[in-house]
């Protein structure tokens, strides 16, 4: 592949151009919104126009309403060879490419990735990486099309998965479509909450309610297109919000057997969602079970998130997933990184040796090894070898 146009410059249109830029591939940037396309171009994503000749592929990086239309209209002017869409519902975009336009140099793809950001602003070259990025191939899709867009997903580092449009659906609006809508709607009920409330906020409630920062626009569209869908899952969570209704109240009660029963109900739904939040795979598709925890205290300053990282970087070990828990009032944050188990007890010790503060480290079941306060003001110039009152492992090279 050498050439290549994306349409649409928002989150992802800019991360698939600056991920395909980043390989070599020369990049056309077409948008409605001319000022969007020309901050992806100064981001590096490519240039702003056409190509002169057709481009190997087109990505449309557009609403799933617009996809049928903004193909038609592609393809007459002769924009690409093949064209595909990251559109995140199929089977609409999919229905309007048959009514209006070639579905001959046609693929539907849905790249497994975003953000709650939005905008070429928020775009990045490796959005993509160890992601999957589903393809929903027709029978009347070339092979030649499909081809491109498999080397679409390879150039971002995506993981390509065929499947087919319904199937799709069904499937995004179990994993992410309701998932977002019950994020808003739990992040509704935060806003007006009082003052002594929000004081009391932690990791919890923003782990539920991040996604809820998505722009509504977009979300409204992707659940215009996903309605039913989305509509039968949550139909059955409001099964499950009906019955834990029902055992709290019963659990409010003086009533020993309302009280019993209430106790089992919520017992089981608990334990069904420890089971069904197991099934989650982790970065390299194994479950969140397999990882083990190992927190460090941090203090707030800049870099020193980075500092952390850099020095885990050096121990040479894969860190899966990191999150980060501030302290309401206090100037200091717990980093939670999930490594291997083998890698985990070293790593902590290592960590220590380096001067971090690790809590709780791994197969501890006292109280933490060191208070929660904030780690005490840098005075003075550092010693060497040391950055952020951190002592840092010795660079390579």
């Amino acid at each position: 592949m050498r050439t290549a146009a994306v349409v649409g410059t928002g989150l992802i249109g800019t991360s698939v151009a600056l991920a395909l830029t980043r390989r070599g591939v020369r990049v056309h940037l077409l948008d409605a919104d001319e000022s969007a396309a020309r901050t992806a171009a100064a981001l590096g994503a490519g240039t702003v126009g056409p190509p002169t000749a057709p481009a190997d592929i087109a990505v449309l990086a557009v609403p799933p309403g617009s996809v049928g239309e903004v193909l038609a209209k592609q393809q007459s002017n002769g924009l690409a060879r093949s064209y595909t869409d990251v559109a995140s519902v199929k089977t609409g975009p999919e229905r309007d490419v048959f009514a209006l336009a070639d579905p001959s140099c046609y693929i539907g793809g849905h790249p497994m990735a975003g953000r709650e950001l939005s905008g070429p602003l928020a775009a990045s070259a490796t959005l993509f990486e160890g992601r999957s990025w589903v393809l929903t191939p027709t029978p009347d899709t070339a092979t030649e099309t499909l081809n491109r867009a498999l080397e679409v997903a390879s150039l971002c580092a995506a993981v390509p998965v065929v499947m087919q449009s319904a199937a799709h659906d069904r499937a995004v609006a179990l994993v992410s479509h309701t998932p977002h809508l019950v994020a808003s709607l739990m992040a509704a009920r935060l806003e007006h909450m009082p003052e002594d409330a929000s004081q009391l906020a932690g990791q919890g409630v923003r782990d539920v309610t991040r996604i809820a920062g998505g722009d509504p626009r977009l979300w409204g569209d992707i659940l215009d297109a996903n309605a039913t869908a989305v509509a039968d899952v949550l139909q059955e969570l409001a099964v499950d919000l009906t019955v834990a209704v029902s055992a709290l109240r019963g659990l409010a009660t003086d009533d020993a057997d309302e009280r019993a029963e209430g106790l089992m109900l919520v017992a089981d739904l608990l334990g069904r969602g420890r089971k069904g939040r197991e099934r989650v795979p982790g970065k390299h598709g194994e479950k969140p079970s397999h990882c083990t925890p190992v927190h460090v205290l941090i203090g707030d300053q800049a870099g020193e998130l980075a500092r952390l990282l850099a020095t885990v970087a050096e121990l040479g070990v894969n860190v899966e997933e990191v999150s980060i828990d501030h302290s309401p009032g206090e100037r200091s944050g717990l980093v939670e990184l999930l490594v291997e188990p083998a890698s985990a007890v070293r790593m902590a010790r290592r960590l220590t040796d380096y001067g971090w503060t690790v809590q709780r480290p791994p197969g501890h079941t006292g109280t933490p090894a060191v208070p929660t306060a904030e780690p005490a003001p840098r005075t003075g110039p550092l010693p060497a070898g040391t950055a952020g009152g951190r002592s840092r492992a010795p660079a390579r090279g």
